[in-house]
């Protein structure tokens, strides 16, 4: 594991940070180049997924907040301590913010949703997988002891004061796992942009594969704020994988509507004035 890339004195690049740009780079830079394809204006999806990673990043902190609001409560510095402002947040509730603002941006400038969300879904796959890296490398979102061959055993103190990543013992690799799962949705998810028959084909394949795997990892997960619901029943990021898998279902149950035609992009004269 490598918590900090480079590191001068008490300064240092954390390898998560630098591992999520990355992705976040190569993800938007796929989500715009089958925009063009699709006839949507380059310069506004550019302008669309910046606002989408801008806000993904406060609602992934804002749900981590949330999910270990006792902890926080009782301790409100912490909120804007080092720890907490280095640690990756929870992805669900980005997901869910990065959603919720762009929608708010389609709508303003009529972008077709469904088609929209097909073409920056193969993207976001991407970029969660590069950021999974980033997460192995910093001993955050680590999984529960095991005895199998493949488990990994931390030893960084610096790991272990950010993340309380547990020292000494073999764990399941449970980033290295979510990072198969979302470069191998990467791979299906581009295969079937190509050859999607009906508008929300790609977006409703990402949320139910994505939730899906992510139910069952859950069990593995054991770094702290997971957020317990229903007396226990379930975390909070499975109550939310459960809404994702009804979500991607009820995308695919619509299929025999047609997609729409291609909007014509927007070139000179066009309003691409960034967000």
């Amino acid at each position: 594991m490598l918590p900090f890339l480079l590191e001068f004195g008490e300064f240092g690049i954390p390898t998560y940070g630098v591992m999520a740009a990355i992705g976040l780079v190569l993800g938007l830079t796929i989500n715009v180049r089958l925009a063009e394809r699709e006839g949507l204006n380059p310069d506004r999806s550019w302008n669309l997924g910046i606002l989408a990673i801008l806000s993904g990043i406060v609602g992934a902190k804002i749900l981590f907040i949330v999910q270990d609001w006792s902890y926080y409560a009782a301790n409100p510095g912490k909120i804007f301590s080092l720890a907490t402002l280095q640690s990756g947040g929870i992805f669900y509730g980005g997901l869910v913010a990065a959603i919720g603002a762009s929608f708010w941006y389609m709508r303003r400038h009529r972008f077709p949703l469904l088609k929209t969300f097909d073409v920056f879904a193969p993207g976001i796959a991407l970029g969660h997988a590069i950021g999974r890296l980033g997460c192995f490398a910093a001993g955050c979102c680590y999984g529960k002891p095991t005895d199998l061959p493949w488990g990994v055993t931390f030893s960084s103190e610096v790991a272990h004061r950010l993340a309380g990543t547990t020292l000494g013992v073999p764990l399941h690799p449970t980033q290295i796992y979510e990072f198969l799962v979302e470069l191998t949705n990467f791979g299906v998810l581009l295969w079937l942009f190509r050859r999607r028959s009906f508008d929300g084909q790609v977006i409703g394949a990402y949320l139910f594969l994505y939730g899906f795997a992510r139910y069952f990892m859950e069990f593995l997960r054991d770094d702290p704020g997971r957020g317990l619901l229903f007396h226990g029943v379930l975390t909070g990021t499975q109550f939310i994988s459960v809404l994702m898998v009804i979500a991607g279902g009820a995308l695919w149950l619509r299929r025999e509507r047609p997609r729409s035609p291609a909007a014509p992009p927007l070139r000179d004269g066009a309003d691409s004035s960034p967000v």
